[in-house]
């Protein structure tokens, strides 16, 4: 390399240190008349609640695209904004009972009141025939737990039967998991790949309010609504033929009839040295499943960044909701203002930020809006599995969703506290805000699990989940907490989730430029930001770093 070359690398790095310093030191212009706007707009009832594969994703797909190209970011696909993602939607035709079979002793449970039941493959009759019932305790295969719920049991074509949540649930001992705290092991959509990995054929989750998180009706709600997944290559054949759940009252019966104490097998299942066990009766069910192929897009655009263009850090929040459903007090649009409006504003002015400083970030910065989060993180799921950019050069994510528009905060609320290194930057630069980092006060619900950053997280990728939500800045943490609360039972996934002029926006603002400075300070630096120790997505980034 030359002097002259060597000069303007040194020269370039002096540029982008300093406008590194005024990003931290300046207040960036998030404009909260641009974010009211933005909300207004994209929960218009003329958007019909953004529901995938309707007018109103069309609206709303070229509504963000649109504006991607104001802001004057970037295509991501060719000259495109758009990723496409090929979802099936899966209806099921439930069965009326579930039989078991003890030793020629038939006991019928009864779909909706005892269980709950459904199938991601992709064939019109399903059915488990006298399949062993096995109970594997919480059905988790943890290494770095030094735990194997499947050690020593052969359930290839049986029936699972496992706890939900995690062995340290209600438990202040953090050596046992996470204490209180939910790891992804605990939540049930790992459950059900697990079962699949180890050749089940079925799988029951036993239902309890406070480790789940909610209570049986939504369990029997989520059942029997169609079911959004990414379309696969193998039909899912490959998961088991049936998933569900049962009550805590039907297995409370089911273990008695072996002649044990559910509550006590719990608490044994909840012990290092827990082995599972047949329960020494058979199930069989069936039922129809239809399916429906369809297609909806993901929103990418992008700013190039300057000598490390090649790395990438990635803002998300969710475009769609509900679409037009039943009515309730005589409006039936779904228009999602706080869920997930907020989140497009602070994503969208996030990216104004950073098109508005003097220099270029070092790595581009990618903003992605993807679909279908409601069914199921459909579309981040689908973009980590068929990424733009190499996972590899994927430096962060940075995610919201759900921004309540109560005002400012003290508090930086961090979900899934503990992960990575992304939530030390945020504490530095929070700082400078005269804000505290809160861990989720709920961390037992498994929210970590149950956005479009987990997608990320899932592969590998640092991802972080924070926004003031707890501690108002000037009536405290009661009053929030009665606000979420109301906000919960009277607008979320309801029509009345729309835009009111009393709503307070400035937190949202402090978040947006928050995370701005956050994502500008790693944008420049040389390092990854890496996850922690006793994370579970640890190993999955370093063994394909490490290569």
């Amino acid at each position: 390399m030359n002097r002259i070359s060597i000069f303007l690398g040194l020269f370039a790095l002096i540029i982008v240190g300093a406008c590194s310093n005024q990003a931290n030191e300046q207040k960036t212009d998030i404009s909260i008349d641009r974010m009211i706007k933005y909300i207004k707009d994209l929960s218009a009832d003329e958007f019909m609640g953004r529901k995938p594969f309707s007018e109103g994703e069309l609206k709303t797909i070229n509504y963000i695209a649109d504006l991607y190209k104001e802001i004057g970011l970037e295509p991501v696909n060719g000259d495109s904004y758009f990723q496409e993602v090929p979802l099936v939607e899966v209806s099921l035709d439930p069965p009326k009972n579930l039989k078991l079979n003890y030793n020629n002793e038939e006991v019928d449970l009864s779909y909706a009141n005892d269980f709950v039941v459904f199938s991601r493959r992709l064939q019109e009759n399903i059915e488990l025939k006298n399949s062993e019932l096995i109970f594997a305790g919480y059905g988790i295969v943890a290494p770095e737990y030094n735990r194997n719920d499947y050690q020593d049991l052969d359930v290839k074509g049986k029936t699972v039967v496992v706890m939900v949540n995690d062995p340290g649930f209600g438990k202040e001992d953090k050596s046992n998991f996470k204490g209180n705290e939910m790891t992804y092991y605990g939540r049930w959509t790992y459950k059900y790949e697990e079962a699949a990995r180890q050749g089940a054929a079925g799988l029951l989750i036993i239902h309890q309010t406070k480790p789940a998180g909610y209570p049986w009706s939504v369990v029997l709600n989520s059942a029997s609504v169609p079911k959004l997944y990414q379309q696969p290559n193998d039909d899912y054949m490959s998961r088991c033929i049936a998933e569900g759940w049962i009550t805590w009252e039907t297995a409370e019966m089911m273990f008695s009839k072996v002649g044990k104490n559910l509550q006590e097998e719990l608490d044994k299942a909840s012990q290092k040295n827990f082995s599972g066990y047949s329960l020494e009766a058979k199930a069989s069910v069936s039922f129809k499943n239809s399916a429906r192929f369809d297609k909806t897009q993901n929103v990418l655009g992008v700013l190039k960044g300057s000598d490390l263009a090649d790395e990438y850090i990635f803002y998300t929040a969710h475009w769609d909701h509900l679409g037009i459903g039943p009515k309730m007090n005589g409006d039936s649009i779904y228009n999602g203002a706080v869920d997930n409006g907020t989140s497009l504003a602070w994503m969208f002015e996030i990216a104004r930020a950073f098109k508005a400083m003097p220099v270029k970030p070092r790595r581009s910065i990618v903003f992605l809006a993807p679909s279908a989060e409601e069914s199921g993180l459909n579309g981040s799921g689908y973009y980590v599995d068929h990424p733009i950019f190499p996972l590899e050069k994927t430096v962060a994510n940075f995610n919201n969703d759900l921004m309540l528009p109560y005002g400012r905060m003290k508090d930086v609320m961090i979900t899934g506290y503990g992960q990575s290194e992304l939530e030390d930057y945020v504490a530095e630069i929070a700082k400078e805000q005269n804000r505290y980092i809160l861990p989720d006060p709920n961390p037992q619900s498994g929210m970590y699990f149950r956005s479009d950053h987990f997608s990320f997280a899932r592969v590998g990728v640092p991802a972080l989940f924070a926004r003031g939500n707890n501690d108002h800045i000037e009536k405290g943490k009661e009053y929030m907490l009665e606000k979420e609360r109301y906000w919960l039972a009277n607008h979320y996934h309801k029509p009345a989730d729309e835009y009111e002029d009393w709503w307070d926006l400035t937190g949202v603002a402090d978040d947006a430029e928050l995370l701005f400075k956050v994502g500008w300070k790693i944008a420049n630096m040389e390092e990854f930001p890496k996850w922690k120790e006793g994370s579970e997505f640890k190993k999955v980034r370093e063994d394909y770093m490490n290569k």
